[in-house]
């Protein structure tokens, strides 16, 4: 059995597939998936099952992450949930990239894969772009 925090064998492989500047998106439960996404993983069970913020934590102990891309709009319309993102992303001291949600949501139509939570919050949603650890 695996000994890491992430138990998911998709993700898992995803992350571990994932080159220096591909991409992976954390979603709400209502962020469109696009047809052409290479890899849709879908996590959701009921609302906030799993929640966007525990996802994003378990994926933080696995990916070496250089850049999150979120949706400038989440500060105005869920600013609790954009505090707690910051605060996720702190200790890897991983720079935070804002855009529109438009934008957003066509980069995440470039992601090697959409991760789809029970995350019910507005705009809760985030693209990680891979490091190198070295």
């Amino acid at each position: 059995m695996k000994k890491g925090r992430l138990l998911n064998p998709e993700l898992s492989r995803v992350i571990a597939e994932s080159g220096h500047g591909q991409t992976i998106t954390l979603a709400d439960a209502g962020l469109p998936i696009a047809p052409t996404t290479q890899q849709r993983i879908d996590l959701a069970l009921t609302e906030g099952i799993p929640g966007f913020i525990d996802t994003l934590k378990t994926v933080l102990t696995e990916m070496k992450v250089e850049e999150a891309v979120i949706a400038s709009a989440l500060a105005q319309v869920s600013p609790d949930m954009h505090e707690r993102l910051l605060e996720a992303l702190a200790p890897y001291e991983i720079p935070v990239t804002e855009v529109s949600h438009e934008s957003l949501k066509q980069l995440a139509d470039e992601s090697r894969a959409v991760v789809r939570t029970g995350e019910f919050t507005p705009y809760a949603n985030v693209i990680l772009k891979s490091g190198v650890v070295f």
